[in-house]
């Protein structure tokens, strides 16, 4: 018999009572909790819209501020060229280690670990330490320059260990011609702290500033604009890579009026003496050479002089240092007559045809002023004056007129004036006055007009003032001495000699004092036999000089025993000269003093002639050397 499961009956819900307190508890805990996350939810909406749409490229900037490292580019300096485009200052590679400090939290820990793999000095932590004090720290400190390979090889393999320091490229100057340029195309050095203060740029790792010649002068033009790069770094300020780099602006080429070729053949020309030329376009002032010697490697400042070689520089005699065509001063001697005879000229109190008569001597209030003929010149005009270098007919002829209006010429001429070549550090010499030496305390006297008449006494001069002087006369224009012939190609105005002012005095003047220059060289008994041109159909004007350093007693000049010659080098007369040509068509001026050279007729003149020949030869219009070579490599 089968049995059956009886069912149960199904159980029922209570029903809620809406009435009852208890009953929507429920509902309303979960509305309280909804809502509560809804809040929650809608202020990380919120945040995440602002870190990632409103201030994204902020938060942006900062991640990879994090990641990336970035710095500015030292530019490349300018090139320098000569007329020819022949580089006289350029650039090369140089490597070199840099430290971020801001990559590192142990500057002083990382210093010395480099220095353990690459030598630091004293005076390379003392640099070092000097440019962390005063640049910021996301500025790089340069901690060597002109790495060997094997120096970037220990840096590079030990670099987990030198958080903050990085191998970089950059440039250094380099001059190709070293020693033949340094007075006049200068140099560079690093930049000091008041530098740096004038001009962040300056505080760049690789920067230099111009420190004499062209290089300081034209110094804005060359240094150009930075560049930048962007470089990943991990944690500890490693480079892993370089994401961006953007190179500096590189400087203005400018191109020099020198000819690199003729002044290779004036310095082999001079050889060891201490001496300088300069050899100036007198048509349009260009300076086509201009030689002071002896010289200095510029590069070294670059890298850094030694103690022990700047000693040996500044204890020289010689002054190696010192570009003498600009900033050596020295009496002119009898160069400086024609400016004498002008002056006379121009204020009527002598004609070119008035005589005077030399026996010897002119004496003066007990004072007698010898003639370097000791027996005289005899009666003589101006043509003859000049062209014997009589002494005697300009004592008469200054004491006639006086220093002022001898001032007054020389000043025209271009003689104690400041020149406006684009050198630094000239020295404007001196033309003295009655005025002048009262301000300094003492009394102008007739003695020193006299012998300030033969350029001696008080009167200095440089070699670029007696160039300039030269082409005054030869062209009888104001022409100006410069150098910078062009920028970026651009040839600037002084290049044309029709923007040169004729001078304010009487052509037939000029002419007289021309042709008692041409006498000099090429009548019978002038005083600059040796300087004629062995050219055909050329002829050169010349004068000489011969400026004492010492006084000689009137007892040793009529013992008959005196010789100049014989006297410590030190203590010999300064040799000059100064000349112009073609006579018929000036083309170039020529200056040389050779220091302690003795005599102008013996020493000077024949250098004079060589360097002139030098220069003609070499002019373009005659077509007989190409640019870039000497007179040497032609023959």
């Amino acid at each position: 018999m089968k049995l059956r499961r009886r069912k149960e009956p199904k159980r029922l819900m209570p029903i809620r009572d809406p009435k009852d307190p208890g009953s929507g508890v429920f509902t309303r805990r979960a509305l309280l909790l909804m809502a509560a996350q809804t809040a929650a939810l809608g202020v990380l909406g919120r945040r995440l819209y602002d870190l990632q749409i409103r201030d994204g490229d902020h938060f942006a900037k900062l991640a990879d501020n994090n990641r990336i490292s970035k710095r500015l580019l030292a530019p490349p300096r300018g090139l320098i060229v000569d007329r020819y485009g022949v580089a006289i200052a350029a650039n090369k590679t140089n490597w070199r280690a840099l430290l971020l400090p801001e990559e590192t939290t142990d500057v002083q820990g990382t210093i010395d670990r480099f220095s353990a793999l690459v030598p630091l000095d004293e005076r390379d932590r003392a640099r070092v330490a000097r440019e962390m004090r005063h640049k910021r720290k996301f500025v790089p400190v340069m901690l060597r320059d002109f790495l060997s390979w094997d120096d970037m090889a220990r840096i590079e393999l030990n670099s987990p260990g030198l958080p903050g320091v990085l191998i970089d490229v950059g440039t250094t100057r380099f001059y190709p011609y070293g020693s033949l340029l340094a007075h006049t195309v200068g140099y560079v050095a690093p930049p000091n702290e008041q530098d740096v203060a004038k001009s962040a740029l300056l505080a760049l790792p690789g920067m230099r500033m111009g420190r004499a010649g062209v290089e300081q002068s034209q110094d804005d033009l060359l240094r150009g604009e930075s560049g930048s790069v962007q470089m990943e770094v991990n944690a500890v300020g490693r480079v892993m890579a370089e994401l961006d780099r953007v190179e500096g602006t590189p400087g203005d080429q400018i191109s020099l009026s020198l000819d690199v070729g003729l002044q290779q053949a004036v310095l082999g020309r001079i050889g060891d003496q201490v001496a300088s030329a300069v050899v100036m376009d007198c048509r349009n002032g260009e300076v086509v050479a201009m030689v002071s010697n002896p010289s200095f490697d510029p590069s070294l400042f670059d890298s850094g002089v030694s103690r022990a070689q700047w000693a040996e520089w500044t204890s020289n005699e010689r002054t190696p240092l010192i570009n003498k065509a600009v900033a050596g001063v020295y009496p002119p001697g009898s160069t400086f007559k024609p400016a004498v005879a002008m002056a006379a000229l121009s204020s009527g109190a002598i004609s070119a045809t008035d005589r005077f008569f030399c026996p010897g001597h002119f004496d003066m209030g007990g004072a007698r002023f010898h003639c370097w003929a000791k027996y005289g010149h005899g009666s003589l005009d101006l043509h003859q004056a000049l062209k014997f270098s009589c002494d005697v007919y300009f004592y008469e002829v200054a004491h006639r007129i006086g220093m002022e209006k001898i001032a007054e010429s020389a000043h025209a001429f271009g003689l104690g004036t400041e020149l406006g070549i684009e050198l630094p550090h000239q020295r404007e010499g001196l033309i003295p006055t009655p005025e002048w030496r009262r301000r300094h305390g003492h009394h102008w006297n007739g003695g020193d007009t006299v012998v300030s008449g033969i350029g001696q006494g008080f009167v200095q001069v440089t070699p670029l003032q007696l160039a300039t002087y030269t082409s005054r006369i030869a062209t009888g224009r104001a022409v100006e001495p410069h150098l910078v012939r062009a920028v970026n190609g651009s040839v600037g105005a002084k290049a044309e000699p029709t923007n040169w002012p004729a001078l304010d005095m009487d052509p037939k003047f000029l002419d007289a004092l021309r042709g008692g220059m041409f006498a000099v060289v090429n009548e019978p008994h002038g005083t600059a036999p040796k300087a004629r041109l062995d050219i055909p159909g050329v002829q050169m004007a010349g004068k000489t000089g011969s400026a004492q350093v010492r006084r000689v007693s009137r007892a040793l000049r009529e013992s008959g025993h005196f010789n100049s010659a014989s006297l410590p080098w030190e203590y010999r007369p300064h040799a000059l000269f100064i000349c112009f040509a073609p006579f018929d068509a000036p083309r170039y001026a020529v200056s040389v003093v050779i220091e302690h050279g003795n005599a102008g007729a013996d020493a000077a003149a024949p250098l004079a002639r060589d360097i002139m020949t030098d220069a003609l030869t070499r002019d373009p219009v005659n077509h007989r050397i190409p640019p870039g070579q000497t007179v040497a490599d032609a023959e």
